[in-house]
């Protein structure tokens, strides 16, 4: 495999959910996100929407969208496995158009996994049926728009995968 080379940096990706309309991001703060926390609350534009657990992310996401608003889910694949009854019972049943950007946890490009995270997360997203794509740098930052768009025009959920840490 390719070493992914250059940087991803959070306001790289902060700049591409405001050009997608995003109005709320609902997260889980974790300790490798600092970057991007600070870029997304420092966007007077952008609503973060902190939850305790992944699986609530799902739900909070559906009310948004039906109150008009357009969220995104931001978990990590460990927390992404933990929300499974909800991405199963309200993304998947109801086909909600909904981009999950899903930390990679366990995932360097050219390394060994050695983290079961890593190992499951692919083999996961395809039994269930959910499409996804790999943000490594910022010179892919524009799959995010891929995926709002693949999104809205299938009527069905989409995986951003981050394979690395913010800058």
């Amino acid at each position: 495999m390719a070493v992914a080379h250059g940087t991803l940096t959070a306001q790289r990706v902060v700049d591409e959910l405001r050009a997608n309309g995003v109005t709320h991001v609902i997260w889980l703060v974790d300790t490798e996100s600092r970057f991007m926390y600070d870029a997304l609350t420092a966007d007077p534009d952008l609503t973060v929407v902190p939850i305790c657990r992944e699986g609530e992310a799902m739900g909070v996401a559906l009310g948004l969208q039906i109150g008009g608003k357009k969220p995104i889910v931001v978990i990590q694949n460990t927390g992404f496995f933990e929300s499974g009854d909800s991405i199963r019972g309200l993304v998947l049943d109801l086909e909600m158009p909904l981009v999950m950007m899903v930390g990679y946890r366990g995932f360097h490009r050219g390394q060994p996994i050695t983290d079961s995270a890593a190992t499951f997360t692919e083999p996961i997203l395809k039994a269930w049926g959910l499409p996804y794509q790999l943000v490594e740098t910022d010179e892919d930052v524009p799959r995010i728009s891929g995926a709002f768009e693949e999104a809205r025009a299938q009527g069905h959920a989409v995986c951003v995968l981050i394979g690395r840490e913010y800058e």
